[in-house]
């Protein structure tokens, strides 16, 4: 990835972050606290980005990331939470591919540590362990998103 310094007059500048958007669910409470704290939830991890444009003229873009955890166990749900933690960026001076890549990777990073902790607070305020959402490679998550529709026959 292109370092935003490297180019005269490029501009990344974090104008907010916020959670746009959060959901959490305990459908077994209390009763799940009783089962055995041997018996191991299986946890899943998904996640979303969009961004979108608020001015071009002032290179203002929203970008929210979705992270999506859920913990089962025994084909039961014990607690799902999805947290949209978004942010206004002024990105500038930068071509096309340059701006798809800072909105996409750049700005998903920065965002990442503030939808973990959120997600951790919530799972920790409903009664469960922590969960730390292992890091995220947005960049080969980028480059994977990008690369799938040329090696996919007759869709150039």
């Amino acid at each position: 990835m292109a370092e935003p310094d490297k180019q005269p007059n490029t501009v990344f500048n974090i104008e907010k972050i916020y959670i746009k958007d959060v959901s959490y669910e305990a459908p077994g409470v209390p009763l799940v606290f009783s089962q055995s704290q041997n018996a191991g939830a299986e946890i899943g991890v998904q996640l979303g980005l969009e961004h979108s444009t608020l001015a071009a003229e002032q290179g203002l873009y929203e970008v929210a990331l979705t992270i999506t955890a859920t913990a089962r166990r025994d084909n039961r749900n014990i607690f799902l939470v999805e947290v949209k933690q978004a942010g206004i960026f002024r990105i500038g001076g930068v071509d096309p591919e340059s701006l798809q890549r800072a909105l996409e990777i750049s700005s998903a990073y920065a965002l990442l540590p503030f939808a973990r902790e959120a997600i951790n607070n919530f799972v920790e305020k409903g009664g469960f362990p922590q969960l730390l959402i292992t890091p995220i490679n947005f960049e080969a998550l980028y480059e994977q998103k990008h690369s799938a529709p040329a090696s996919q026959p007759g869709l150039n």
